[in-house]
């Protein structure tokens, strides 16, 4: 089956399958939340993005052979209720950015700084600090030698603009302006987008509205 990205909570996951990671993409929760469960095809080591809800789903997702680490995108509470049930199950390394883990009731084993890479067996995730959101939120991005760039964006991109910066011009301009800089700037267009909530995107299908979104500024 072809990966689309499009999932609903109650609804079976998605997979994308690449030549060294496998992506499964399950939503949970009230606020339709994503959920990423990544798999190193090399080693079976595993890693979930954003423990954000129903800890059971989560948990059988993962299956037996549980995973090393949690990462946690960002510190809004839709985004972190099943972290504590998961890690009891599992006994997963916590990461999260520095800046906003003082904001997440699981104590983060990691704290994530800009730069940082965080790894899933042979698979190198390089963290990319985004500030406008929350103070600390952070993407991940996996630049596939097989292929072109996957990135998980947390609340900082979504098919059409930024994440929500309730109308604080600051916070808007700061996070546009690291979305540029760190994610459009450096990534191609070929670049798949995995927000944390809804649909899939391209880097390429988003680029040609940055001047909207701008001149909206939200």
């Amino acid at each position: 089956m072809t990966y689309s990205g499009a999932v609903k909570v109650g609804g079976p996951a998605d997979v994308h399958e690449l030549p060294g990671l496998m992506i499964t993409k399950v939503a949970v929760g009230p606020m339709n939340n994503n959920a990423y469960l990544l798999r190193c095809r090399a080693t079976d080591e595993q890693l979930l993005i954003d423990a954000a809800n129903d800890a059971h789903t989560l948990i059988t997702l993962i299956g037996d052979d549980g995973i090393a680490s949690v990462v946690t995108t960002h510190r809004h509470g839709d985004h972190w209720q099943a972290l504590a049930e998961v890690v009891e199950a599992t006994g997963a390394r916590t990461y999260a950015g520095r800046d906003d883990a003082e904001g997440i009731p699981v104590p983060t084993d990691v704290p994530v700084d800009d730069g940082d890479t965080i790894r899933v067996g042979r698979v190198e995730l390089t963290a990319r600090h985004l500030v406008g959101h929350t103070p600390g939120s952070i993407a991940l991005v996996y630049d596939d030698p097989h292929g072109h760039p996957h990135v998980f964006t947390g609340d900082c991109l979504f098919p059409g603009g930024v994440g929500n910066t309730r109308k604080d011009p600051d916070a808007f301009a700061s996070l546009i302006h690291d979305v540029e800089t760190k994610i459009f700037g450096p990534l191609p267009d070929e670049s798949w987008v995995y927000p944390g909530h809804g649909d899939d995107t391209t880097l390429g299908a988003e680029r040609p509205h940055l001047p909207e979104w701008h001149a909206r500024g939200w």
